[in-house]
């Protein structure tokens, strides 16, 4: 008889956004009239940059002849990319790293949800709350947690980010293996200061843990002093992973592209306390169920890391700042609190009246027919937030905002 992993009876029926489709689909059948304005999911909405597209036809023609066609291709990514990558988004920013510590995938969801096997059943893990659902349910289906109690599961230390703390994490007073970290963070739009992740990387050294860095929104940082990588901290590259798309930084959610950096010097440690070189135990991973991104798509993202592309990349990066904007003067319009926007594509509100997150899902799809993402799916302090997503038409961004207006809320 084939049984069931049964720490996939401890996740909640649907995944977050997949229970939002089916919500939206549901009403979109029951009124096939009505227009629909998306801003719950983070997907983009504006095409390709032209460097990329030409690339991307480049690789098509390299496909479409013997003397350039390309098999399988390396594990960890083509050396053209990966060079491009350490030069472009880290060199360039003074930050020492190296082609061979850059690991091309598929999307920073997967690799993110995908890390958490390598570490041993009993680490302790760090989560901020509220969080991106997959770093949580990841460690779940591994069976690192224990059963899910007052909308938090057992085994796992829950970091509050509330407006008492300007939802950033307060470090552990108890000892953890391992911590996630996203800045600009997904959901609240919150960022973090050099001398914040200086914090963590301290707390990381003391306590021989490691960070996972999801950086998948760095390209939206417009604050100088900012940092967008962890590894502009010193001592980063002993005690931290990061991860990287171009999701939404280029547009790349249906190429899907992403990266992830694994320094040398990071070392994780069996039971009796010998180290070894993270880096290589993931290649290991990867090399085992894992063929690479095809060379279509690397050569198309390399187009992103040239002068040329990353111009046209942050007119689209301003474009949904903008967006943002948008949302943003709307809120205020209405008295109504939030955070994000500024330096991220995602805002962060207070519902209004102390409606519920899901409550306020139903009054706005069924009232304006605008989706958002409910809080409370992010996690228990997520509940009486809501989050919107400056992704998507400008013109259709004006008309959900004005929309909600006419909602008279507060």
């Amino acid at each position: 008889m084939i049984k069931i992993n049964e720490n996939y009876q401890k996740l909640s029926a649907n995944y977050l956004f997949a229970e939002i489709a089916n919500r939206v689909t549901d009403y979109q059948k029951n009124n096939p009239d009505q227009k629909i304005i998306k801003l719950g999911i983070g997907d983009v909405t504006e095409p390709l940059v032209p460097s990329v597209i030409e690339a991307l036809h480049k690789g098509v023609d390299d496909m479409g002849n013997r003397e350039s066609f390309y098999g399988y291709g390396p594990y960890e990514g083509y050396e053209f990319l990966r060079s491009s990558i350490a030069d472009f988004d880290f060199k360039k920013r003074g930050i020492n790293i190296n082609p061979e510590e850059v690991f091309i995938s598929s999307g920073a969801k997967e690799d993110t949800a995908n890390f958490s096997e390598v570490f041993s059943q009993d680490t302790k893990i760090a989560i901020t709350d509220p969080v991106y659902p997959v770093y949580i349910d990841s460690n779940v289906m591994f069976g690192r947690t224990g059963s899910y109690q007052n909308n938090h599961y057992q085994n796992v230390l829950y970091l509050d980010c509330t407006a008492d703390n300007q939802f950033k994490p307060d470090l552990p007073k108890e000892k953890v293996d391992l911590i996630y970290l996203c800045f600009p963070n997904n959901p609240t739009g919150q960022v973090a200061t050099k001398k914040d992740l200086q914090m963590w990387v301290n707390y990381a050294h003391q306590n021989k843990a490691l960070i996972l860095f999801d950086a998948a929104y760095e390209a939206f940082i417009q604050d100088e002093e900012l940092p967008h990588s962890i590894f502009e901290i010193d001592g980063a590259d002993e005690v931290a992973v990061e991860f990287r798309s171009l999701s939404k930084t280029a547009g790349f959610t249906g190429t899907r592209l992403s990266y992830t950096i694994i320094p040398d010097k990071v070392h994780i440690y069996d039971q009796e306390g010998h180290s070894h070189q993270l880096n290589k135990i993931w290649l290991r991973r990867q090399s085992t169920k894992f063929n690479g991104v095809p060379y279509i798509i690397q050569k198309g993202a390399a187009a992103v890391f040239t002068d040329k592309g990353r111009s046209e990349i942050n007119q689209q990066i301003q474009y949904y700042l903008d967006n943002a904007k948008i949302i943003q003067e709307g809120f205020r319009s209405l008295d109504i609190e939030f955070t994000g926007g500024d330096n991220s594509p995602y805002i962060w509100l207070k519902t209004p009246n102390s409606i519920s997150s899901w409550d306020f899902f139903d009054l706005l799809i069924n009232q304006c027919q605008v989706v958002g993402t409910p809080g409370a799916g992010f996690g228990r302090c997520g509940e009486g937030y809501f989050r919107l997503s400056a992704f998507g038409n400008k013109n259709n961004i004006r008309e959900a905002m004005e929309r909600i207006k006419k909602l008279k809320i507060c």
